[in-house]
C-alpha cells in the first residue's frame, strides 16, 4: 500500500495513524476530520471543560510537533461527502477527493436533536465552550436526558450554581444499562443535591422559553441541553455499498469490506469476547479499536480478532463510576461487593451463565483488576459470584 486515508480526526482516528506509522508504514497518510480542530479528547468535554476547570487547549491529544512527526496530509474543517469502494476513493464535501489503497472510516457520531431551535447538545469542543459560557448562578438549566452525559452535565451545572432540572422518560435513570437498583443509586445522588430530577416524562420539542413535554406542559428555562442519545456518522456512506445498519458493519477484526476497516464509535463489529455484534461509544474503545483497524489493514496474513472487555467510567459529584464488560441486554444484576447504601460498591452483571460486566462506584481501581480478568477468560457466573 502507497496510500492510506484515515477518516475521522479524533480518538480513534489519531491511534490508527500513530500506529500505522509505528508499524512500519511510511507511505502516504491522509487524516481528514471535519471539524477544524487537531485531534483532542472528549470525554472531558462535560466535566474539566464545561466547569472552566480546564482551558481549551488541554483536551489537545497531541502537540504539534507530535502531529509533525507523523507527517500527516491534514484535510481538517472538510467532512467526507461519499465512498467510492470500487474505484478506492473518498469524496470530500469540498469537491474533492482522496484516493487510497487501505481505508479507516473513525468518523463517530453525532448528537440526536429534538424540534425547535436553541437548544445546546453537547459533542464537540465548540459545544463544550458555547455552554460554559451561559452557565453560571440562578441559571435555570434544563437537562433532556438522564444518561452519563446528561447526568455529568447536570452535576457540573449544578456545582457552578445554576437552576438544575433534569428530564428523563424512563422510571429510573440507566436502568436499561446498569440495572434499577444502580439506577436509583445514581438518581439519589441528584435528588440529595437539589436538583429537579423529574422521570416518566417525555419532552416533545425545545421552545422559545425552555421545552414542552407529552402532555402540553412547559419548563421554562435560561438555557436548554438536550442529551438523548447520538447517531453513527454513516450518511456518507450510503452509496458506497459497505453495510450499514446502526453503524458501519464489520466482522471480528473490524473489515467492512476488503481494504476498509472501521474504528470508534462509528464502528459495529462482531465481539468474538461476548458472541454479540456492538458498538460501543466509549474512548477507550475508540483509542484500542484503531490500534487493531490499523494492524489488521496493514497485514491481513497475521489478522487478529478485536475482542476487548470494553471500559468506560463517569464523574459525577463525588462518585466515581466505573464498569468493564458488555452490560446492554444483561439478565441479572448483584451487588458483589460493598453496599449499594453507602455509596461504595460493585455489581455484576449476568448474560446466560458467564459474567458478562461489572460496575463499581466509589471503588479503587484495584478491585476492579480481579473482576475485570475473570470477564476477559470468560467465567461462569457461579464461578465468579459464588
Amino acid at each position: 500500500m502507497n496510500r492510506i486515508v484515515v477518516v475521522g480526526a479524533s480518538a480513534a482516528g489519531l491511534a490508527a495513524a500513530e500506529t500505522l506509522r509505528r508499524e512500519g508504514y511510511d507511505g502516504t497518510l491522509t487524516l481528514v476530520g471535519d471539524e477544524p480542530h487537531t485531534p483532542y479528547d472528549r470525554p472531558p468535554l462535560s466535566k474539566q471543560v464545561l466547569s472552566a476547570e480546564w482551558a481549551p487547549d488541554r483536551v489537545t491529544l497531541r502537540a504539534p510537533i507530535e502531529l509533525d512527526s507523523l507527517g500527516l496530509e491534514l484535510r481538517l474543517g472538510v467532512a467526507a461527502g461519499g465512498l467510492d469502494v470500487a474505484n478506492r476513493t473518498v469524496r470530500l464535501a469540498d469537491g474533492s477527493a482522496v484516493p487510497y489503497d487501505g481505508l479507516i472510516v473513525a468518523t463517530g457520531v453525532r448528537p440526536r436533536r429534538l424540534p425547535g431551535e436553541g437548544a445546546h447538545v453537547l459533542r464537540t469542543l465548540d459545544d463544550a465552550l458555547t455552554l460554559r459560557e451561559r452557565l453560571g448562578p440562578g441559571q435555570r438549566l434544563v437537562v433532556v436526558g438522564a444518561g452519563f452525559l446528561g447526568a455529568e452535565a447536570a452535576a457540573v451545572a449544578w456545582r457552578l450554581g445554576a437552576q438544575v432540572t433534569l428530564l428523563e422518560p424512563a422510571p429510573v435513570p440507566l436502568a436499561h444499562a446498569v440495572g434499577e437498583e444502580v439506577g436509583r443509586v445514581l438518581a439519589r445522588a441528584h435528588l440529595e443535591r437539589g436538583v429537579d430530577l423529574r422521570t416518566g416524562v417525555t419532552v416533545t420539542e425545545v421552545t422559545e422559553d425552555g421545552v414542552r413535554l407529552a402532555d402540553g406542559a412547559e419548563i421554562e428555562a435560561d438555557e436548554v441541553l438536550v442529551a438523548i442519545g447520538s447517531l453513527p456518522n454513516t450518511e456518507w456512506l450510503a452509496d458506497s455499498g459497505l453495510t450499514v445498519g446502526d453503524g458501519v458493519v464489520c466482522d471480528e477484526y473490524c473489515e467492512a469490506a476488503r481494504g476498509v476497516y472501521a474504528a470508534g464509535d462509528v464502528a459495529r463489529w462482531y465481539n468474538p469476547l461476548f458472541g454479540v455484534s456492538m458498538r460501543i461509544e466509549h474512548r477507550t474503545n475508540a483509542a484500542e479499536q484503531g490500534m487493531a483497524a490499523a494492524r489488521n489493514l496493514l497485514d491481513p496474513g497475521a489478522r487478529k480478532s478485536f475482542a476487548p472487555v470494553p471500559y468506560f467510567w463517569s464523574d459525577q459529584y463525588e462518585m466515581k463510576i466505573q464498569a468493564y464488560g458488555y452490560l446492554r441486554g444483561h439478565e441479572e444484576a448483584r451487588v458483589v461487593e460493598g453496599e449499594l447504601e453507602q455509596g461504595r460498591f460493585v455489581v455484576g452483571y449476568r448474560r446466560g451463565e458467564r459474567l458478562s460486566g461489572v460496575l463499581a462506584v466509589g471503588m479503587p481501581p484495584r478491585v476492579m483488576r480481579g473482576w475485570r480478568q475473570a470477564i476477559a477468560v470468560g467465567a461462569g457466573w457461579g464461578e465468579a459470584v459464588g
